[in-house]
């Protein structure tokens, strides 16, 4: 499975711990390469959302930042002479 989201190293590395976690929860065995297809496909439905709502977060922070940067300003202005 080709995923933007995850590299195949990645997939390869999180496999086993996605298989030890359906084994010790639900009692469901699941192979590497199956493990690897269940981990693309979630990824690629939830690492949009996630990319979405970091930039967002991201984008406050900058506007917050932005404002403070703005009132330091105002407060470093002298009245005109």
């Amino acid at each position: 499975m080709s995923t933007p989201w995850l590299t195949p190293e990645q997939l390869a590395a999180l496999a086993p711990e996605l298989q030890a976690y359906l084994a010790r929860e639900f009692d469901v065995e699941l192979g590497g390469f199956d493990a690897q297809f269940v981990l693309g496909f979630v990824a690629d439905k939830i690492a949009p959302l996630a990319y979405k709502r970091g930039i967002a977060d991201a984008q406050k922070v900058v506007a917050e930042r932005f404002e403070r940067l703005q009132d330091d300003l105002w407060q470093l202005e002298r009245p005109a002479e």
